[in-house]
């Protein structure tokens, strides 16, 4: 991936108010190292072409050369604990199993080697993988356990391999489960590179799923995703959080496969100006959403802050399930949202936010996406059982899933906006979308890395004697 060096008045440009790393310095706790780190990246102030959120054939190339090749959550190890449990992992058209073996977790292709039909149309537990349609069966481990009417099929003793389920590639981190459709892929490991190291501190594999809520989307994955890659957007859509959040003073840091924004709370947002008037009072019941007509459950004493006060009372919200551990917490962590994305659609929140979020391609459609929100809680004791997803459609509203709280009333905002991108998208003559040089660097980066991914798969292709345009599944 590359970056260039931005020119003069690129890199002066600055937020007003007071920098992410300057609420750090007035943390009344130590602050971790990982939130010190600063990795700006430039990559120019071009546009990115629209065909890449509107063209069937751009969608066909990031089926052939992304999905198909790329390193992509798919579970938790806990949907899957025993033996013979397995989960449905689709993305595009395509469908894949992952299964816990004796020998650990596998994935396959979906599909039967006798005539195609899908293995298994929903999660679930099994001691076989067995097709519904003439009962060709399999072993958990791949291997051809069952033919009926075997006499019939002399050929397919003479070629064993043919009719071992191929293997996709699997790895696991911090109790992800990721697949490769690739067999060949490079190690997990390589693809998650920073990712792991920043994330040792805040240990998500002892969390469980407490939640799981998807909504279909009525936009392209990547305008799905957009909205949660940048707080650039909080000043118009999320208006009743700007006087406790510092949107346009996020920190934007750009490794390789992972970036992330930081985006402090209990700070006011730079656009309000100077003279709010905003006392830390106000600015509390604000973040605490006070009616008007309501006591705050709590005051801010003078010479303290809003944001000191409401890291503390988070302590005390977490301490019952982590002990004294919240006590090596920094506000930051308490506080902030520290949103990573792992390319091309992982999204892992640091600290004790909770929140994983993920976006697909709603099956074959490149005008429809999945979006998926995971919250990934600590516990006490034994682990409880993953959360059933709560699957909505594109009419359901996000409070039809409780367990999201006041985040829904944020997710509604956001939907608000991605079907009018998408079709604002189709309709306009101007022939690229415009990003910000830093508060959307985040987006830039996945463009970059999207764009040298299609372009390899491409350049592959050519050199096998493939076709570089997919015509399959067009309309």
């Amino acid at each position: 991936m590359t970056a260039i060096e931005p020119p003069p008045e690129v890199a002066a440009a600055k937020s007003p108010g007071v920098t992410y790393q300057d609420l750090l310095d007035a943390d009344t706790h130590p602050v971790p190292d990982v939130l010190r780190l600063e990795s700006p990246r430039y990559f120019g102030s071009d546009d990115v072409p629209i065909e890449r959120y509107t063209s069937r054939e751009w969608h066909r190339k990031e089926v052939d050369h992304l999905w198909k090749k790329v390193w992509q959550f798919a579970c938790r190890e806990e949907h899957i604990p025993e033996v013979g449990d397995y989960i449905k992992y689709d993305i595009a058209e395509l469908s894949y199993l992952v299964v816990r073996t004796d020998d650990g977790i596998k994935a396959y292709p979906n599909a039967c080697l006798h005539r195609g039909r899908q293995l298994k149309e929903y999660d679930g537990h099994c001691s076989e993988l067995r097709c519904a349609f003439h009962g060709f069966a399999w072993k958990l481990n791949g291997e051809l356990q069952d033919i009926p009417a075997a006499w019939d099929f002399p050929h397919v003793d003479q070629r064993p391999d043919d009719f071992t389920l191929p293997e996709c590639s699997v790895g696991t981190w911090a109790g992800f489960v990721f697949i490769n459709p690739d067999p060949d892929a490079a190690p997990l490991e390589e693809h998650l590179g920073d990712t792991m190291e920043q994330f040792e501190i805040w240990d998500l594999e002892n969390r469980y799923v407490e939640g799981h809520v998807s909504r279909v989307i009525e936009a392209n994955w990547k305008i799905a995703q957009e909205a949660f890659c940048e707080a650039y957007h909080v000043n118009a859509t999320h208006p009743q959080i700007l006087t406790y959040l510092g949107d346009t003073n996020s920190q934007v840091d750009v490794f390789e496969n992972c970036s992330r924004v930081i985006t402090p709370g209990g700070t006011p947002s730079p656009l309000l100006g100077d003279d709010t008037g905003l006392s830390e009072q106000e600015m509390l019941r604000s973040m605490l959403d006070v009616r008007v007509d309501q006591e705050a459950p709590f005051e801010v004493p003078d010479g303290t802050t809003a944001r000191a006060v409401a890291a503390a009372a988070s302590r005390e919200r977490w301490r019952p399930i982590v002990g004294d551990r919240v006590d090596q917490m920094s506000d930051s962590e308490m506080m902030d949202s520290i949103d990573y994305t792992v390319f091309p659609n992982f999204h892992p929140w640091g600290a004790f936010n909770r929140i994983v979020y993920r976006f697909r391609p709603n099956g074959d459609d490149h005008r429809s996406a999945i979006m998926e929100c995971f919250f990934l809680s600590p516990f006490t004791g034994e682990r409880p059982p993953p959360a059933e997803e709560i699957k909505l459609g594109v009419d359901d509203i996000w409070a039809s899933a409780p367990v999201l709280g006041m985040l829904a009333k944020v997710f509604e905002q956001d939907v608000f906006n991605m079907a009018k991108v998408q079709k604002g998208l189709e309709t306009t003559s101007k022939p690229g979308a415009t990003f910000s040089n830093y508060q959307e660097s985040k987006i830039r980066w996945l463009h970059t890395l999207l764009g040298e991914w299609i372009e390899r798969g491409e350049a592959a292709a050519a050199a096998s004697g493939q076709p570089v345009e997919v015509s399959r599944g067009t309309k």
